[in-house]
């Protein structure tokens, strides 16, 4: 990326969701880990994949960014301005700028709305209140609709129609279109193309990119299939229970993976010719995915990492940065500087009095 202007800035944001006790009164017992202390930035103009098993905390993160869930706890920065902390009135106006394009686009559209209303409801909203660049009458946002149908590639004569009268893939374009309506500078893509057909993928894929060269927008992108990601990521971002594993380049993490986990994820993708297909090696992780309610003190990855040492049973690695923007939180890097950002884990000495009262209570 030519341009560095950071967008928007996440630091140390957990989403904990409660555990209640069934009955009439209700306790809280535990808590549910989704996303647990992530930190990373997003710069103008670039699409940042997010990519990781199910359960890992993605589309958990992207709720939080939007303020569809209230973090539990940390910043999210946008021009400064931290999401979290803000009041009413100025969410309402940020928000403008951070729309989201959801994963089920028969879920994410009102059946009982035209198109027109679907596309023209967010403009309606941000009109009336006065937080447009100017006051447009209704032909105005008339016109407004049919050009934002036509750019997705709907076309504008079916603007009176309703969601059941379209296909999977025009159903997503109506919910990019509906996104794209208030000029957003981040669009927040939440799996966009998981529930369709692998020929409309391609479609909304080049639709998407197309977008970004023509209007400039900012992607946070998630979906399971790498391929997807590497194709359009110009970052990305490997998740594991809630935590960040690894963060580089879409090129470099692709020809040179350096976390255990990540290179376990990309043995595990397809590739479409049988001569490499046949003779690479799969990397078989053992176990199951540990439960989120369980607060650790150790790497995230101990439980099914191959190559586990005893330093990752006492301490969260920090982010190592390797260099060439690719960092890693592994202590098998920890002859590397801790990059900057990582402010997320605990110093040297919190963690080693943490691990200390952790084994003092497994002792016990």
């Amino acid at each position: 990326m030519e341009n560095k202007e950071i967008i928007l800035s996440v630091r140390n944001l957990k989403q904990h969701f409660p555990i209640d006790e069934g009955g009439i009164l209700k306790k809280t017992v535990g808590f549910i880990r989704a996303v647990d202390g992530i930190s990373f930035d997003v710069y103008k103009g670039e699409t940042v994949g997010i990519v990781g098993e199910s359960g890992c905390g993605k589309s958990t993160t992207v709720r939080s960014i939007a303020q569809l869930y209230k973090p539990t706890t940390g910043e999210i920065l946008f021009h400064g301005v931290d999401l979290c902390k803000a009041d009413k009135d100025t969410l309402l106006k940020e928000r403008r700028n951070i729309q989201m394009i959801f994963q089920d686009p028969y879920a994410s559209l009102d059946p009982r709305m035209t198109v027109r209303n679907i596309i023209m409801e967010p403009l309606r909203t941000y009109n009336r209140r006065g937080l447009l660049e100017k006051k447009y009458t209704e032909d105005e946002l008339e016109e407004r609709v049919k050009d934002l149908m036509e750019k997705v590639g709907i076309n504008k004569a079916f603007v009176n129609r309703y969601p059941h009268e379209f296909s999977g893939g025009q159903r997503q374009r109506i919910g990019i279109a509906r996104a794209l309506a208030l000029n957003p500078e981040i669009i927040l893509a939440d799996e966009p193309v998981s529930a369709l057909d692998v020929s409309i993928q391609a479609q909304i894929l080049n639709l998407i990119s197309d977008i970004q060269k023509d209007m400039g927008v900012t992607f946070i992108f998630i979906a399971h299939d790498l391929g997807v990601i590497q194709h359009i990521s110009h970052r990305v971002i490997v998740m594991y229970l809630g935590k960040i594993m690894e963060i580089s380049s879409s090129d470099e993490l692709y020809s040179n993976p350096l976390h255990p986990y990540t290179e376990a994820l990309l043995s595990a993708a397809p590739i479409p010719d049988p001569k490499i297909e046949r003779n690479r090696k799969r990397i078989v992780l053992e176990g199951d995915v540990p439960s989120p309610d369980k607060e650790r003190h150790c790497c995230y990855f101990y439980d099914r990492c191959s190559k586990r040492m005893d330093k990752c049973a006492s301490c969260v690695p920090p982010m190592f940065d390797c260099g060439n923007d690719h960092k890693v939180a592994c202590f098998l890097y920890d002859d590397r500087p801790v990059a900057e950002e990582a402010d997320d884990t605990l110093t040297e000495e919190e963690q080693k009095l943490k691990a200390k009262e952790a084994r003092k209570h497994k002792k016990d």
